[in-house]
């Protein structure tokens, strides 16, 4: 049996699918029995756990061939992320205590970054499991390509796309959920020993330019790149809400300027297959299909 957090995201739900695929047994591990249904139909065990709660997440990881980590997402953390090491010690003491028989991670690009970041929540995270005692690997995939779906509304509607990467014709390494969600149950299903990291981006390395070229070819309509000036950015995103923009900037700081990158600039990732162009299509009919709604 093989536990999964995150399971209703596109990574997680990924994961599930897959292994459900093979007729492998799949514990979903959920904050809300709202969400159960779903899972339960698709004949998964379900277990409750908030990923802050050593105690939940010890019930749904005991027993379970291997889990499947997917840590929360902080945006917006305050100054040294303490949102991330409550996490982080909830999880870390739950695998201990509950002994599975091996661990997958979703950690990120950078988790080996020389400055601290947004990305350095994974950094500690990576840390901590790594003293547990038990088979872990860390899947360190590159910038998602699904980040475009808030760059939707100005490249449909004004023929714009606003880009924080830069400069304009800088390859970034960018990889499809779906891709990631893939080798993460195939990685489940392998034997290792010790800790191991797998990188993993796309198919080919995409720039900014790339972006626009692949909005204008899904909207039949010109779409040109607007690179957002660095002065400008702690405004912006001040304006979004965000009360501490500086991980967030050194974060885009570090793609730009290549000090988050992977090792030997990726010549030992693997690849994923899914296309830049599919991924924005389908994108896209989503965003079309819910606005018709």
């Amino acid at each position: 049996m093989y536990a999964i957090t995150g399971i209703t995201g596109k990574v997680g739900g990924a994961i599930a699918r897959s292994l459900l695929a093979e007729r492998l047994l799949v514990r979903a591990v959920l904050r809300d029995e709202a969400k159960a249904a779903e899972w339960r139909t698709r004949g998964c065990d379900i277990a409750l756990a908030e990923m802050d709660d050593a105690a939940s997440l010890t019930s749904a990881f005991r027993g379970a061939a291997g889990v499947f980590i997917l840590p929360p997402s902080e945006f917006d953390p305050e100054p040294g992320f303490p949102e991330a090491k409550r996490v982080i010690a909830a999880v870390t003491a739950a695998l201990a205590e509950a002994r599975p028989g091996k661990v997958v991670c979703l950690s990120t690009i950078g988790a080996d970054a020389p400055h601290e970041n947004l990305l350095t929540q994974r950094t500690l995270m990576e840390q901590s499991l790594q003293e547990i005692g038990l088979p872990v690997t860390f899947l360190r995939p590159g910038w998602f390509m699904e980040n475009v779906l808030w760059d939707i509304p100005s490249a449909r509607d004004e023929g714009v796309l606003r880009s924080f990467l830069q400069p304009a014709d800088k390859l970034f390494p960018m990889v499809a959920t779906q891709d990631v969600g893939r080798l993460a149950a195939a990685l489940l299903r392998e034997d290792w020993s010790g800790t191991r990291v797998i990188e993993l981006e796309g198919p080919a390395r995409i720039s900014p330019n790339d972006l626009a070229r692949a909005f204008a070819t899904v909207l039949k309509r010109p779409v040109r790149v607007e690179t957002v000036p660095r002065e400008r950015w702690e405004q912006i995103f001040r304006s979004q809400g965000t009360r501490n923009p500086l991980p967030r900037i050194r974060m885009l700081d570090g793609f730009n300027e290549g000090w988050i990158d992977f090792s030997e600039h990726g010549r030992s990732a693997m690849k994923g297959t899914t296309a830049l162009e599919s991924v924005i299509a389908e994108l896209v009919r989503a965003s079309q299909a819910k606005a018709s709604v």
